[in-house]
């Protein structure tokens, strides 16, 4: 089993086509090993890119840093949940529908049908 798993989902965010990922710790490990997981993991997904990509689940520091120079280079916006918001904090933004700084509410994401 790898010491971080990633798992990509099609969703809906605020009227929005997105890529949810679910993130996540496997076995035990220091950074080093659950970095290069993380990014191995993330190469899995075979992401295409697009408008929006959310990030939920938990995350080292620098674990969070890898996964979101990955999707940074292929999605307009990068949003990470924050539970005490219910919702996802845009974090990175290259113009669009999206500003940094932005809530998405959890409530305004569904599975895309």
């Amino acid at each position: 089993m790898a010491t971080y798993t990633i798992t990509a989902e099609n969703a809906v965010a605020a009227g929005v086509s997105a890529t949810l990922l679910r993130i996540g710790f496997g076995e035990p490990a220091q950074n080093d090993a659950i970095v290069a997981d993380a990014v191995k993991a993330l190469a899995e997904n075979h992401l295409q890119g697009g408008e929006l990509v959310l990030l939920n689940g938990p995350a080292s520091l620098p674990a969070a840093c890898a996964i979101a120079h990955g999707v940074g280079h292929l999605y307009s916006a990068v949003g990470v949940f924050d539970p005490k918001l219910a919702g996802y904090v845009v974090s990175i933004c290259h113009g669009g529908a999206f500003t940094v700084g932005q809530i998405i509410l959890a409530t305004d994401v569904a599975a895309a049908e």
